[in-house]
C-alpha cells in the first residue's frame, strides 16, 4: 500500500495562524470542555447531522448520565456517570426521532464493540 501526499509551501506564521483559526473554531463550536465520544453520527447527503439533531428539539436530552450537548447536537456528552448503555439509548433516541420528524436515517459514526 502506497500513500502519496502533495504538499504547498506556505510562510509558517500564516500556517500556524491558520491552525489557530481552526482550533479556535472548534473550540467555539464544540463541547471540547465536556468528556464525549466525539461526532456520534455520519453526515447524511445533503444534511448536516447536528442541524437534524437540533431541529428536532433534542439538545440537552439525556438518558441516564449521557446528554446531547446544548453546545453542538452532534455530540453526545458525558455528564456525570455515563454507560454505554445510556450512550447507546440516546443514540437509538435521537435516530429514531429525527427519522420520525425529517425522514432522514443518521448512521452511527462511532463503532460499537461487544
Amino acid at each position: 500500500m502506497e500513500t502519496e501526499f502533495k504538499l504547498n509551501y506556505g510562510h509558517p506564521l500564516d500556517i500556524k495562524r491558520e491552525i489557530d483559526e481552526m482550533a479556535e473554531r472548534r473550540r467555539t463550536k464544540q463541547p471540547l470542555s465536556q468528556p464525549s465520544a466525539g461526532s456520534v453520527f455520519k453526515r447524511p447527503e445533503g444534511h448536516f447531522a447536528g442541524a437534524l439533531i437540533e431541529r428536532c428539539g433534542l439538545k440537552g436530552v439525556s438518558v441516564g448520565g449521557a446528554m446531547v450537548s446544548e453546545k453542538h447536537a452532534g455530540f453526545i456528552i458525558n455528564i456525570g456517570g455515563a454507560t454505554c448503555a445510556d450512550v447507546l439509548s440516546l443514540m437509538e433516541l435521537i435516530r429514531k426521532t429525527v427519522l420520525a420528524k425529517t425522514g432522514v436515517l443518521l448512521e452511527p459514526e462511532i463503532k460499537v464493540v461487544k
